[in-house]
């Protein structure tokens, strides 16, 4: 693909972008090394390769969860600024 004035200006006025000359001729080299480089990993023979599932094989270790400190429901409410009854609380998030 050739990368020339007419391609920039097509692809800025699909992306609705405005930049003046410099600029211009600075997405035109960009976009052109892009291209190149596009270019050059299409051309990797990879038939031989097993496509990958995850990008690394590491595997999170995590640990069993145990039950520590617990305080009861009334210790947990008396530092509660509102509450009601037996529950906390809030100002309202959500509006109907």
């Amino acid at each position: 693909m050739i990368v020339d004035d007419k391609l920039i200006a097509s692809l800025s006025k699909l992306a609705k972008l405005n930049f003046d000359e410099k600029a211009g001729k600075k997405m035109k080299e960009d976009l052109d090394k892009i291209l190149v480089f596009i270019d050059a990993i299409s051309k990797i023979d990879t038939h031989e390769v097993e496509p990958l599932i995850y990008m690394s094989e590491e595997v999170n270790v995590l640990r069993d969860d145990k039950i520590t400190n617990i305080i009861s429901q009334q210790d947990a409410l008396k530092n509660a600024p509102q509450k009601d009854s037996d529950y906390f609380k809030v100002p309202t998030v959500l509006k109907k």
